[in-house]
């Protein structure tokens, strides 16, 4: 099997300024470094060259998408305001969303890391494929950036390639701890890319990803999301993906599985509040490799998105690019016996209810699917 690898330096040199956590320093806030800085991504590329991981790979060379490229996604203002904000040198793109001096250039190339890598799968240059973007791309919404997210890399990477004749029909599967609210926009009233987020309920955006929000026109029945409640661990994630997930991907059959990459749902990760360790993620990777075998052909590519844990992120991503790659380093997760017990619960009841009600949302998809046909 071979692994597609998409990773590039000057990604690290977006520079998201003087902070204290996600707070803007203030007269009473004293400054520090935001939480969406290069370390965890850096330590991530680190830690896989290190391991010897990346022999194993196949390293993918990325180049920045085009002004025309974001404009198949995003409106002229906003693309426009990014570089303006951009040249200016330092700021906030949005909601929660710093900027700095070339930002614009090094999204550009974020989102290109994220095409190259889509691209090569459905190509069959690799099989399956890792990009680690950054910025982050799942909270750009097409008029606004959001969430340290300026322009949305799945999609403008998907778009360009629809509009290549290399793709029809996409799925992604979000299972950053925080909805996917701009990859839903995107997509939402689009029946040949089905989007479905797995997230913390309620954390952030606020106000976004609940079940009722099913897609509209003719997207309607094609976005799904799980708001799974805080405290989720590996037995609501894996019944998930074994109830909801997987039999939506079987009834809509994609042509390349998609995954929203983020690891800040580990029990480690400052931001989110639910208990997955390297290990669960690891069993995840699992199922989505096994399900696109199943659907796709086994095309499968995974963008990177949120995790801002520094130390604990290079274990998790480690552990899926190793199952990617169906090859086991030496690594040890050394915080796996201390979190193994608590991260591996079983399903509880309140966690059941959201999932039996998501799961009641496939009837509505395959019907869709059925009119369609």
């Amino acid at each position: 099997m071979a692994t597609g690898y998409v990773f590039h330096e000057q990604l690290m040199w977006h520079d998201t300024g003087s902070s204290a956590d996600m707070m803007p320093p203030g007269r009473f806030v004293e400054p520090g470094r935001h939480l969406e800085s290069p370390g965890s991504k850096r330590r991530l590329n680190n830690l896989i060259q290190v391991s010897g991981l990346a022999r194993h790979l196949v390293p993918i060379i990325a180049e920045p998408v085009t002004a025309e490229d974001l404009l198949r996604v995003h409106t002229q203002r906003h693309v426009d305001d990014i570089r303006m904000l951009s040249e200016g040198g330092s700021g906030f793109a949005g909601p929660q969303a710093p900027i700095g001096l070339n930002s614009f250039d090094i999204a550009l190339l974020s989102a290109g890391t994220t095409y190259a890598a889509m691209r090569a799968v459905l190509t069959g240059r690799v099989d399956n494929a890792y990009a680690l973007a950054r910025p982050p791309g799942h909270h750009a919404e097409p008029d606004q950036a959001m969430g340290n997210c300026l322009f949305s890399n799945i999609g403008v990477a998907a778009r360009r390639l629809q509009h290549e004749g290399l793709l029809g029909r996409a799925a992604v599967v979000d299972w950053d701890v925080h909805h996917g609210n701009g990859t839903e926009t995107v997509f939402y009233s689009d029946p040949s890319v089905l989007t479905i987020s797995l997230h913390q309920d309620n954390l952030y955006p606020t106000g976004r990803g609940a079940l009722a929000d099913n897609g509209k026109g003719e997207g309607e029945g094609y976005n799904i999301n799980i708001p799974l409640p805080a405290g989720s661990g590996t037995g609501a994630y894996e019944a998930t993906f074994d109830r909801v997930i997987g039999p939506a991907l079987r009834a809509f059959k994609p042509d390349l599985v998609i995954v929203a990459s983020g690891f800040d749902a580990s029990g480690f990760d400052p931001l989110g509040r639910m208990m997955l360790n390297s290990e669960c993620f690891r069993r995840l990777a699992a199922r989505m490799v096994a399900l696109a075998a199943e659907v796709s052909n086994g095309r499968l590519m995974m963008s990177h998105e949120g995790g801002y844990s520094e130390g604990y992120v290079p274990f998790c991503g480690h552990a899926v690019i190793e199952t990617l790659a169906n090859h086991r380093t030496e690594v040890v997760d050394p915080l796996s016996d201390h979190i193994d017990e608590w991260a591996g619960q079983d399903l509880q009841p309140h966690q059941a209810a959201v999932i039996d009600a998501a799961e009641g949302l496939l009837a509505g998809l395959r019907q869709r699917l059925a009119s369609a046909a």
